[in-house]
């Protein structure tokens, strides 16, 4: 699985594109802290990457297909009583999380450069 990762220059940017579409979602849910009714934002794509990749006829290009979705959790329950269900303290550890996961992502898309570089010098 590490080495489909490695190799796929898509598969990075579109884990890229939806770790930025996380921000923007733990962003908006901590703006929302105080908004009653406000139900809380997530993004969903490594458990759709994961699925594709472990498939026998996992394509790179199918990573154009796996859709970076923003659902809203827990419609009907709410930790407090003005029905918002944002936990401040968890999206500040989710915001630091993603965070670092962009950062990894980052660094891996440079590397993914620097390989092709070292390939055409050869």
């Amino acid at each position: 699985m590490l080495d489909k990762l490695f190799d796929g220059k898509k598969i990075i940017h579109k884990a890229l594109d939806a770790s930025w579409k996380r921000n923007e979602a733990i962003a908006q849910n901590i703006a929302n802290v105080d908004t009653p009714g406000y139900k809380r934002k997530s993004v969903s794509f490594e458990d759709e990457l994961r699925k594709a990749m472990d498939s026998k006829d996992f394509k790179k290009s199918d990573v154009d297909q796996i859709e970076i979705k923003v659902v809203e959790e827990n419609k009907n329950l709410s930790m407090r009583l003005d029905g918002n269900n944002v936990d401040i303290e968890a999206e500040m550890a989710e915001l630091a999380k993603n965070t670092i996961k962009y950062n990894a992502l980052v660094q891996m898309a440079g590397f993914d450069k620097l390989k092709m570089v070292i390939k055409e010098g050869k």
